[in-house]
C-alpha cells in the first residue's frame, strides 16, 4: 500500500511539472488555432464589425476561387519536389560527408551555411542571380558563347521551379545534418560485418544504412512537408506569388487576402486549411511509423 501511495505521489508531481508546458502549449498553439477557426466563420475586414457567414468562406474557396486552386496545386508540387529532390540531395551530401577525407569539416559548414541565412536575404541574392540582364545564370551562358536569355522568375512556365531552386539552396542544410547524424550513429561493426560478407558500397547503402535510418527519415520527411506547406519568405521575396499567380502558395495567398485586401475571415480560412492539410499528411504518417516501431 505504501508503494502504491509513492507511485500516486510521483504521478501528481509529474503532472505538476508538466503544467507550465501545458499552459504554454494551450495558450500559444491550441488557443490561437481555435480562435483562427472562429474568425474564419466571419466576413471581417479586421476593424469593423464581424458578419457571421458560417462556412461560406470555405465553400467559396473550394467552389469558385481559381487562385486558391492554383495555390493548392503549387503547394502539392512543392511538397513532391521537396521530398524527392531536397531529401535525395541532402542524403547524397550526407553520405559523401560521412566519409573520412581531408577538409570534410569545411564542406559540412559550407553546405550548411545557407540554412542559417534569413529566407528574405536568400530571395534578394537569387533575384540578382535570376536578373535577365546582369544575372549570373544568363551571363554564364553568354560567357560560354550560348545565345540564351531566360526570364527565370518572370516566365510563368519556369518561375515556380526557379523559386524552388532558390529555396533548395537554403533547404538542403538541415536534412543533411539530420542524415549525417543518423549515419554516424550506425555501428561500424555492422558495416564491417557486411563488408566481410561481400556486400559492396551500394548494397550496404540500400540494405543496411537506409533501413537503419528509418527514424531519421520519419523526422526529415515530417519537417520537410511542414516546411513545404508553409513556405512563404522566398516566394514572397522573389515573385510575391506572380507572375500571373504562377508561384502563388497558400501562405502568400493568405497574406494577400488578410493584409492587402483586408479579407481577414477569408484569409484565415486559407490558414485553417493549411493547418488541416498538414495534419492530414503528418499525423497518419507519424502514427503509422510509430506503430511499426
Amino acid at each position: 500500500m505504501k508503494k502504491k501511495n509513492n507511485y500516486t505521489r510521483t504521478d501528481k508531481a509529474a503532472y505538476f511539472f508538466l503544467l507550465p508546458a501545458a499552459v504554454i502549449y494551450l495558450s500559444v498553439i491550441v488557443a490561437p488555432v481555435c480562435y483562427s477557426f472562429f474568425i474564419s466563420l466571419f466576413k471581417w475586414n479586421g476593424i469593423g464589425e464581424k458578419q457571421f457567414v458560417g462556412l461560406s468562406n470555405y465553400i467559396n474557396l473550394f467552389k469558385g476561387d481559381k487562385i486558391f486552386h492554383t495555390a493548392i496545386i503549387n503547394n502539392l508540387i512543392w511538397i513532391v519536389l521537396t521530398i524527392f529532390v531536397t531529401m535525395t540531395i541532402a542524403l547524397l551530401f550526407a553520405v559523401i560527408l560521412s566519409k573520412q577525407f581531408r577538409g570534410r569539416t569545411f564542406f559540412r559548414g559550407f553546405f550548411y551555411f545557407p540554412c542559417v541565412i534569413a529566407p528574405i536575404a536568400v530571395a534578394i541574392i537569387w533575384r540578382w542571380i535570376y536578373n535577365p540582364n546582369i544575372g549570373f545564370i544568363n551571363e554564364f551562358f553568354k560567357a560560354l558563347g550560348i545565345n540564351f536569355t531566360q526570364g527565370w522568375i518572370s516566365d510563368p512556365n519556369v518561375s515556380l521551379y526557379a523559386v524552388f531552386a532558390a529555396a533548395l539552396w537554403q533547404a538542403i542544410g538541415q536534412p543533411m545534418i539530420l542524415f549525417l547524424a543518423g549515419l554516424q550513429a550506425i555501428s561500424p561493426d555492422v558495416l564491417e560485418a557486411a563488408t566481410i560478407d561481400g556486400a559492396n558500397g551500394i548494397e550496404q547503402f540500400f540494405l543496411i544504412k537506409v533501413p537503419l535510418l528509418k527514424d531519421t527519415f520519419v523526422i526529415v520527411i515530417a519537417t520537410l512537408i511542414v516546411a513545404a506547406m508553409k513556405v512563404y519568405d522566398v516566394v514572397q521575396g522573389l515573385t510575391g506569388g506572380g507572375p500571373n499567380n504562377a508561384t502563388q502558395m497558400l501562405s502568400t495567398y493568405m497574406y494577400s487576402q488578410v493584409f492587402q485586401y483586408n479579407n481577414v475571415g477569408y484569409g484565415t480560412a486559407v490558414a485553417c486549411i493549411m493547418v488541416l492539410m498538414m495534419m492530414i499528411v503528418i499525423i497518419p504518417y507519424v502514427s503509422f511509423t510509430a506503430k511499426e516501431d
